[in-house]
């Protein structure tokens, strides 16, 4: 039996002026699953994220989430719809706690009332092994524990939907081993991911499949050992001709 599909992209493109990003870009995220998306620097994989989290607007094609088309939506309705998302360079409010920076995005980005986010969020701490740093000013956090409070921070919102923009980027290999099994816990508990990564055997270890671009255009997707292996992908990604 099919699963169902909870994001939907049919023909997304975009450009500014005559430079074109995105070209009638099109895919499925199935529920529960993770969607890993490589590409070189330029692919237009990021400013995908974006139109899906409603930080830009498309110029052209349709984003679904379950039932409901994307129109204009801001990002922070899209949040409360179920959107949420990380940055590539961390974002947290520097001068609040690391428990607080949770509340923000609990009552805020989830909607939940101050109340019932303490539990909620002292349970996404323990989940993003934080709890020791609970009081502890975001901005004073080494750079693990940055990515640890940026996936934090979007759990808190209690999305449907996980956007990870290189959460691997700049870690050791000890780290990204960490970052995966937190990763693999988030996907374990239902949560639908889709991981932009520049560290292949991270997004290896976890993705379900593979969708590649290439100057803004979908060259491949599928299983991930299948994909990695296609020559255009080993020319395009990895500088590899086959």
């Amino acid at each position: 039996m099919d699963r169902e599909i909870l994001l939907k992209a049919r023909g997304v493109s975009k450009s500014f002026g005559a430079v074109r990003v995105l070209h009638e870009v099109s895919f499925d995220v199935h529920r529960g699953e993770v969607l890993g998306i490589l590409g070189p620097n330029g692919a237009g994989k990021t400013t995908l994220f974006n139109m899906i989290s409603g930080d830009m607007r498309a110029s052209g094609g349709e984003i679904q989430l379950g039932d409901t088309a994307l129109r204009g939506e801001p990002p922070f309705r899209r949040c409360k719809m179920g959107i949420g998302r990380t940055y590539q360079i961390p974002r947290p409010y520097s001068g609040m706690t690391t428990f607080e920076n949770l509340l923000v995005a609990a009552a805020f980005g989830g909607g939940r009332s101050e109340k019932k986010s303490y539990a909620f969020c002292a349970q996404v701490l323990r989940d993003c092994e934080l709890s020791d740093k609970a009081n502890v000013s975001a901005g004073a956090l080494t750079l693990i524990d940055r990515k640890r409070l940026e996936l934090a921070r979007a759990l808190a919102s209690d999305p449907k939907l996980l956007l990870l923009d290189e959460i691997a980027g700049g870690l050791t290999d000890d780290e990204s081993k960490a970052l995966v099994a937190l990763v693999r816990r988030i996907r374990d508990r239902g949560i639908t991911i889709v991981w932009i990564e520049h560290v292949l055997h991270a997004l290896m270890a976890v993705a379900d499949r593979l969708l590649v671009l290439n100057f803004g255009e979908k060259i491949a997707e599928g299983v991930p050992t299948e994909v990695i292996a296609l020559p255009e992908v080993q020319r395009v990604y990895m500088g590899i001709e086959a």
